[in-house]
This record gives structure tokens, C-alpha cells and sequence, in this order.
């Protein structure tokens, strides 16, 4: 029988709930400290727009075990555990990034986490780790987006863009990037993944690590040396990860020096894999940056500088 198009068309994963006034939502480290001034604004800012954030212990540690982690290991294994299987707990919004991330999934046995409706996931840097897991251990998508502590000029554009994906998903079906660059013309269908490099290439041979063949893949990183950007590519070259990728979307590589030579190695590494890929989308750390949903199947237009969703991000928020 001759397939049709629709057929064809690449299957989004499980799509948690849209989030909905009154919601409560978990806010927690799996990674690093937050700011704690930052935190509390962002706090502020969740109940402005009608969620109800509940603050689990590791949001708030200051160092108490070292002082690029929020908490001991069990702490922050059981704030995210507890989270993923309160029926009270909404969605999980994290507090801040850092590093921590691959400890805490070391130590928490995604597979024992009982089945139940997939609950959305937001965050990105050291949460990309996070992000992976539920998607290749789950089955769930997610949102690659910032997390509490967004400060600075552009927090209130990069917030907002996070609430409108997380609250009206139907409103996030395209996302444009005016100031990229098309790096390799053309049109790319696939399933939305990947995020911050280094934790692309840190979970490469781990359980949780998630390839990008059929993907529309997403690159960023932030205060890297361009000679670590290469080398890091290269690994994922190596060991298989970007075999079968369908599209590439290269965010921001904020701190990481002369962006020509940013852009050089960029194509050079990954634009020679011949799929459309853009680059500078406006994604990732540092500036304005987009809500990126995770695990959606999606269809990239290098051209046009655009990507357009197949699917709504998250399903409808379930009624009252």
C-alpha cells in the first residue's frame, strides 16, 4: 500500500498538559545554587500570571554540600522525584541551571518513576540532561526554555515567551528567527530535541542520551572556548549521535568568543553533515531568547529562518 504524506509525517512524543491559572508548579535545582534575589522575583512573576509555585529545599540551598550544588545528591534526587509523582504537582519549572544535572540523573532511577500523564519539564543549560532523560527514558516532551531566575534586560521578553508556550500552547506554533543565518538552504522535517552542547556531549554512552537521527536539532552554548566548541562536536560526530539528523538549528553561543569564528567552526563541523541548518537563533543563554519546545515534531525552513510545529507544544490544559 503507497503511503501518504501523513504517513510519513514524524510522531511528536507524549505531550503533557498546558499549565492553567491555579496550577501548582514545582520550582527546584537539579543542578547549581539559584540567585536567590533572582529566584524571588521569578516567584513573583509565576504568581502574576495566576500559577501557584511550590518551592522544594533545593531552590533554595546555598552550597550546603559544594558550592556548585544545590544540596547533597539526595536532596535534589528527591525534590525532582517528588515532583514527578505528586498528582498536586502541574509541571516542574526549574530554578536555575549550573551544573549537577548528570549527578542528580546518576542517582534517580527514571524507570521506577510509576506511569502516569507525562508532566512538562522547563528549563535549559545543565537541564538540558533533564530534558533528554524524560524523552528517551519517558517518553515525554518538554520545553528547552528560561527557568525562574531569568534576569537582565531581556528577562521580561524571554519569560513571557516561556508562559505563552507553557499556558497557550496553541499561540506557539511558530517560532521566528529574524537575526539568523542560513548556514545550508532548505526544508527539514523531524522531531525537535537536543539543547546545550556540553550536555549533549556529556550524556553521550549514558541511558539517558537521546541521538538526533530524524531530528530537527538544536545547539547552543555559553562561555566556551571555540577550541572546546570543536572538540565537542567532534565527539558527537564520533560516536554516532548526529547520524540521521534531519535539520539543525544553532541558538546562541553567548561568551564564546569571535562569533566568525564561532560561525566557522559551526559550519564546518555541522554543516557539512548536508541538511538545512541555520545558525544565531535566538535560543539559549544570554539576550531575547525563544521557548524551544522539546520532542514535537516540527518542520524547519533554513530559508525563511523559521520553524513551525506540527503539533500544539503541549495539549490542552485539562478542565476544570
Amino acid at each position: 500500500m503507497q503511503s501518504t504524506e501523513e504517513d510519513a509525517r514524524p510522531a511528536s512524543l507524549a505531550r503533557p498538559r498546558a499549565l492553567r491559572p491555579g496550577d501548582k508548579v514545582a520550582v527546584l535545582s537539579m543542578s547549581s545554587p539559584a540567585d536567590l534575589p533572582a529566584l524571588d522575583v521569578g516567584l513573583d512573576a509565576l504568581r502574576f500570571a495566576g500559577l501557584d509555585p511550590v518551592v522544594y529545599p533545593s531552590a533554595r540551598d546555598r552550597g550546603s554540600l559544594r558550592s556548585y550544588l544545590a544540596g547533597d545528591d539526595a536532596m535534589r534526587v528527591a525534590d525532582l522525584r517528588s515532583a514527578l509523582t505528586d498528582p498536586d504537582i502541574a509541571g516542574i519549572i526549574f530554578a536555575t541551571g549550573g551544573s549537577g544535572s548528570q549527578r542528580t540523573l546518576e542517582a534517580l532511577d527514571l524507570q521506577s518513576i510509576p506511569a502516569g500523564p507525562p508532566k512538562v519539564l522547563a528549563g535549559y543549560s545543565d537541564v538540558t540532561a533533564a530534558l533528554e532523560a524524560v524523552a528517551s527514558r519517558l517518553g515525554w516532551a518538554s520545553l528547552h526554555s528560561p527557568m525562574v531566575c531569568s534576569d537582565g534586560a531581556s528577562a521580561h521578553y524571554s519569560f513571557g515567551s516561556m508562559l505563552r508556550t507553557l499556558m497557550h500552547p496553541e499561540q506557539a506554533m511558530e517560532l521566528t528567527f529574524p537575526g539568523a543565518t542560513t548556514i545550508r538552504g532548505g526544508r527539514a522535517t523531524g522531531v525537535t530535541r537536543g539543547g546545550n552542547i556540553t550536555l549533549l556531549s556529556a550524556s553521550v554512552g549514558t541511558d539517558t542520551s537521546w541521538p538526533a537521527d530524524g531530528a530537527i536539532l538544536l545547539v547552543e552554548d555559553v562561555d566556551e572556548e571555540t577550541y572546546r566548541l570543536d572538540r565537542m562536536l567532534t565527539q558527537l560526530r564520533r560516536s554516532g549521535y548526529l547520524r540521521g539528523v534531519a535539520g539543525i538549528v544553532a541558538g546562541t553561543f553567548a561568551g564564546c568568543g569571535d562569533p566568525a569564528e564561532v560561525q566557522a567552526i559551526l559550519t564546518e563541523r555541522l554543516g557539512s553533515l548536508g541538511v538545512p541548518m541555520i545558525a544565531w537563533a535566538n535560543i539559549g543563554h544570554g539576550g531575547y531568547t525563544q521557548a524551544f519546545p522539546i520532542g514535537i515534531a516540527a518542520e524547519l525552513d533554513a530559508d525563511a529562518g523559521t520553524l513551525r510545529l506540527l503539533d500544539p507544544p503541549l495539549l490542552p490544559a485539562r478542565p476544570d
